[in-house]
């Protein structure tokens, strides 16, 4: 099929960043746009993490004082001029043919950090040269124990600020969208930082086994424990990602982590899990302040990024919105994602009376104390 070109710039058309969506399918391939969009089973997790937005209602204040205003946070030793970053996301050359080097270089253009993942189908260190804003990295602890500690040593290397390391899937989702469109990666895109790792031995199933308890992908599983060995290997902030139960959220910071990301993985591993938004709450009664939380899943609007920060959040990640915008038009999508979601929330903020990110709190939010 033939695709379209990417825009040379932002048409009008394009007014909120949901309006990229159709931009971006017409312009990948159908089998990328199943990865890149689709979630996991029947999808009611990912359309949960939109619909938990919609059904919050906002209160506004009037007559506020809110000259000296600002969005500017501290986070995990980071100085950010706003709550939002961009979260890992896989194989972004599906999206554009530069990948995370175009990603990387509109959220360098907009002051945005960059968590990137151990999929990049960029290398870690290039994508570091091209950044000229904070970068965290993602990481699979890897049936491979020794090559993840080389992995964090390389990340450590090529001056990344954090790990965030994703703790909820053990396995993949069972992603039908993917299935159904035959999805594989294509010539040249691949893992890159992952060449050279010791793969497990091939596991298949035979007719009346079990097809995964027993099976070697289960039985090299990350713990708590290997949670605690990769804290001890590295100088960085480790942060974990995939945390929707309040009691892991406890055990977390009871392990030292330095942050925890409220997030359902976009809808793609676990069908059936609740909206991150709708967890967030009773996470952060359970962490009470200890450390920094932050959110993905979701979010489409500037106000979305209000309503976490609102029940808890100290910032959010974005993730199929700023791929869409490098889909559509490569950096200056990325770019321009970033600074329409900025601007929507500095609009709520005015509206609701907030000069600054302390004043948003969950009175503002509608049959909220």
């Amino acid at each position: 099929m033939t695709l379209l070109p990417k825009l040379q710039q932002i048409p009008a058309e394009i007014a909120c960043v949901a309006d990229y969506e159709s931009f971006a399918r017409e312009r990948m391939t159908p089998s990328a746009w199943a990865y890149l969009a689709g979630g996991a089973a029947d999808e009611s997790t990912l359309a949960d993490n939109l619909a938990a937005f919609r059904r919050i209602r906002l209160q506004n204040r009037v007559l506020e004082d809110l000259r000296g205003g600002h969005t500017r946070l501290d986070l995990c030793g980071l100085a950010l001029d706003y709550p939002i970053l961009l979260a890992p996301v896989a194989f972004q050359r599906l999206a554009h043919p530069e990948g995370e080097l175009a990603t990387a270089l509109g959220a360098s253009a907009m002051g945005a950090a960059m968590v990137v993942s151990t999929q990049a189908s960029v290398s870690l260190e290039a994508i570091a040269q091209a950044a000229q804003a904070p970068l965290w990295f993602q990481l699979y602890i890897q049936p491979d124990r020794d090559f993840t500690q080389d992995l964090v040593r390389r990340a450590e290397a090529a001056g990344y600020r954090a790990l965030v390391v994703t703790v909820d899937a053990p396995v993949n989702g069972l992603r039908n969208r993917e299935q159904r469109s035959g999805f594989a990666l294509p010539d040249g895109v691949e893992a890159v930082n992952l060449k050279g790792m010791r793969g497990l031995p091939p596991s298949i199933a035979q007719p009346g086994s079990s097809p995964l308890f027993g099976s070697p992908l289960l039985e090299h599983a990350p713990t708590w424990k290997d949670l605690e060995w990769l804290q001890s290997i590295t100088h960085l902030p480790v942060l974990v990602k995939g945390v929707m139960n309040p009691k892991d959220a406890s055990r977390a910071v009871e392990r030292g982590v330095a942050g925890i990301l409220v997030s359902n993985h976009g809808g793609r591993t676990l069908d059936g899990l609740p909206a991150t938004l709708d967890v967030l709450p009773a996470i952060a009664r359970a962490v009470q302040g200890r450390v920094p939380l932050l959110l993905d899943g979701g979010i489409r609007r500037g106000s979305d990024v209000f309503k976490a920060l609102a029940l808890g959040a100290s910032a959010v990640m974005i993730g199929r919105p700023y791929v869409f915008g490098l889909a559509a038009a490569g950096a200056t999508g990325v770019a321009h994602v970033l600074h329409l979601l900025r601007t929507e929330l500095e609009v709520t903020m005015a509206l609701t009376g907030c000069p600054t990110l302390d004043a948003i709190e969950a009175s503002l939010i509608l049959g909220s104390s």
